[in-house]
């Protein structure tokens, strides 16, 4: 009885918030956009999305173990990816746009709020939408925003990182941005709950979440990547050493912290 009373509680907290951020998204944006400069409505912007994540993860009751810093921006910080609910927990600390798979921009509500959030969306295959994708992202670390994006292109159980796409690190490469690196590992009743692969459906994953008394997570903010003079290659790799370096340590009682000392001197 407690665990439904928890859920139902949550959920409805969860629909308010989803409520205010239609109506943000809807009515507040294109409002601060027409009296705002650009730069100007992109700080507001990513300053009202930071307290809507933090509202979201507040209601999930999500219990973040953070080491390191994000980077100041311009950077693309870049991560491993376990969830949807990665989105969530990055965005509380790392303010800026979301690079995700163009199929969100379709989701019923989530959709709605990325695009006016001003997510950046991937259509693998299409040439002529990635150069437009590079741009639109470029374009953000010109500004002086971060891009978070999650080079694997699909969500895996945690216990490995798969191969990035390189393509992704070049708008960090045309404006000589950093690239920092963030391992996201869940843990207690979450690592096996958190995951959002194969059939998943979204409304059933959140529901799932929501049942969780508290979603244990650890962010690690990673020695930031120099792009500068480097082939997309080359800082793609390097980026992805040192997320296998520390996702390694996972549950390795007391090697974590020498695991990160050492990825500093990772080729």
């Amino acid at each position: 009885m407690k665990a439904k009373i928890r859920l139902y509680s949550k959920a409805f907290r969860l629909a308010l918030l989803f409520l205010a951020g239609l109506l943000i998204a809807g009515g507040l944006f294109p409002a601060l956009g027409r009296i705002l400069t650009p730069v100007r409505f992109k700080r507001v912007r990513d300053a009202i999305k930071l307290r809507w994540l933090q509202a979201f993860g507040r209601i999930l009751n999500l219990r973040a173990v953070k080491t390191g810093q994000a980077a100041a921006g311009p950077a693309l910080i870049v991560g491993n990816h376990i969830s949807w609910l990665d989105i969530i927990v990055l965005g509380q600390y790392a303010p800026g746009c979301f690079a995700a798979k163009s199929e969100i921009a379709g989701w019923p509500v989530i959709g709605y709020l990325s695009r006016q959030a001003g997510t950046v969306f991937i259509r693998r295959g299409d040439k002529k939408q990635i150069l437009q994708t590079t741009e639109s992202m470029a374009w953000q670390l010109r500004q002086g925003g971060n891009i978070l994006v999650f080079p694997e292109g699909t969500t895996t159980d945690g216990s490995a990182v798969l191969d990035f796409h390189a393509s992704l690190f070049q708008p960090a490469l045309l404006t000589k941005s950093t690239v920092q690196p963030v391992a996201v590992r869940y843990s207690g009743a979450a690592k096996a709950a958190a995951p959002f692969i194969g059939d998943d459906e979204f409304v059933a994953h959140l529901l799932k979440m929501l049942a969780l008394e508290a979603i244990e997570v650890s962010i690690d903010f990673l020695p930031p990547l120099d792009s500068d003079g480097k082939t997309r290659n080359t800082v793609s790799s390097e980026a992805r050493h040192l997320l296998q370096t520390v996702l390694a340590a996972d549950g390795l009682a007391g090697t974590l912290p020498a695991l990160k000392q050492k990825v500093i001197q990772a080729p």
